[in-house]
């Protein structure tokens, strides 16, 4: 490459060949949201264990579940603005340091009151490190498959989900429920090499004049590149100016940034519903702890496939249709189990269901990004998201009081279907033509 004296750090990563420096950036942040779904998980796979040994009420569980999608909300904000300031890659080790090393501590808890506090705390890692790592893996990725790497990166949260169940199903019976806890621990021994193998984020090293840092990472995109002291680092500013949430409700767009809360607040709500839960519903249907297990297993198994379906058929078929007939799926397979079919039936609508509650929810964010012109598109995913986690934190308590109402099996799917229902109705109703 000519000694330029300029160079446009966007534009030389985005027009890179894959490099194996692309590759640890992504093994690094797959192996972290690998763990940072196993830590979700455990509340849904320790639940009936804890409310037997605690003594605790579905409604006083459901509260105590929550206490971990409340710190999410929190955390996805405080750890942005260490982000800013800091570096993202801080700000990741941050969070691994945070939701690993509190979520260990949750298997010394002695009382509900102390785990709602290491969960909360747990919670702010879990929910600050996704944003980050999503935004670290797509500024490194070439721009023709950025998409696809961020899409594959952030499917190792219900990679994670599925190790927790099977983690559970292999320790649980011999070891205890505290042993999940521990084991959530062990990432804390791979720090040393996140500080080593984690790169910074270019923007930020270069927004603050960390000119020889940001020449170490150019140099494993380009070997030949030349930089000296008279070379000019620049970036391809897009969206400077971040718009007001005024903006979401002005020029024909209220119908619409009102629908797309709703939609995502029934697609967490679903989904957190049913990781927490399921496996409670199934023992009081008779079924015993293993088979639980099994079915949540089924669960998340089913929103890794649905992932991955979900974005294929988006991108052949439209993402609007495709998200309504997922909310629909859910919807009629989570009504079909209030039959009380055969056991088989129950695990294939189960994760009909688990891959609809999770697919739904990850098309919803890229339908908000597709949907919002560049100036208010940031804006409009943070509103979608922070009405999403809302739906996060009540879909467990909901359906902890309602489980304490003692209604039927039958019904408690019935009324966890009503959700999808109304996703669907919801995203029917969004305009096809995005908002100028």
């Amino acid at each position: 490459m000519s000694n330029d004296t300029s160079i446009n750090v966007n534009h030389l990563i985005d027009n890179s060949k894959l490099k194996p420096f692309h590759f640890t950036v992504f093994f690094w942040c797959y192996f972290i949201i690998v763990v940072d779904g196993y830590d979700v998980m455990i509340n849904g796979v320790v639940l009936p264990l804890l409310m037997k040994e605690w003594g605790l009420t579905t409604s006083q569980m459901g509260l105590l579940t929550s206490m971990t999608m409340i710190g999410m909300m929190f955390g996805a904000m405080i750890m942005g603005v260490v982000a800013d300031k800091f570096g993202r890659k801080i700000s990741i080790i941050i969070c691994v340091i945070m939701f690993s090393g509190f979520t260990f501590l949750g298997g010394f808890a002695d009382s509900p009151v102390e785990l709602a506090i290491l969960r909360f705390i747990a919670g702010l890692g879990i929910g600050g490190v996704v944003p980050n790592l999503a935004a670290l893996t797509s500024e490194f990725a070439p721009k023709n498959i950025k998409t696809t790497f961020v899409t594959i990166m952030l499917s190792g949260s219900a990679v994670g989900s599925v190790l927790a169940v099977l983690v559970g199903q292999s320790v649980i019976p011999e070891h205890g429920w505290r042993m999940m806890f521990y084991l959530a621990g062990l990432p804390l021994l791979l720090v040393p090499f996140m500080f080593k193998f984690i790169p910074e984020s270019l923007t930020f090293l270069v927004k603050n004049n960390q000119t020889e840092k940001s020449k170490m990472i150019l140099g494993k995109f380009d070997r030949d590149i030349q930089i000296n002291d008279a070379t000019t680092l620049v970036l391809t500013e897009q969206n400077a100016q971040k718009a007001s949430y005024k903006e979401l409700f002005i020029k024909n767009r209220t119908r619409s940034t009102i629908l797309f809360g709703c939609g995502m607040f029934m697609a967490l709500l679903m989904l957190y519903a049913l990781g927490s839960w399921v496996p409670k519903i199934m023992i009081n249907a008779g079924y015993s702890m293993n088979a639980g297990l099994n079915f949540l297993l089924v669960v998340c198994i089913g929103a890794v496939l649905g992932n991955i379906v979900g974005g294929v058929l988006a991108d052949k078929m439209g993402i609007k249709p495709i998200i309504v007939a997922t909310f629909l799926v859910g919807a009629v397979s989570l009504y079909l189990l209030s039959y009380n079919p055969s056991d088989t039936i129950v695990y294939i609508l189960l994760g009909f269901a688990g891959a609809s509650a999770s697919a739904s929810g990850m098309m919803m964010y890229s339908y908000v990004a597709q949907f919002y012109p560049l100036d208010v598109r940031s804006t409009g995913i943070g509103w979608a998201s922070g009405v999403g986690r809302i739906g996060a934190i009540v879909g467990p308590i909901v359906l902890g009081l309602i489980l304490a109402m003692e209604l039927s099996t039958t019904m408690n799917f019935v009324i966890i279907a009503i959700p999808a229902l109304i996703g669907a109705i919801t995203v029917a109703l969004i305009k096809n033509e995005p908002a100028k």
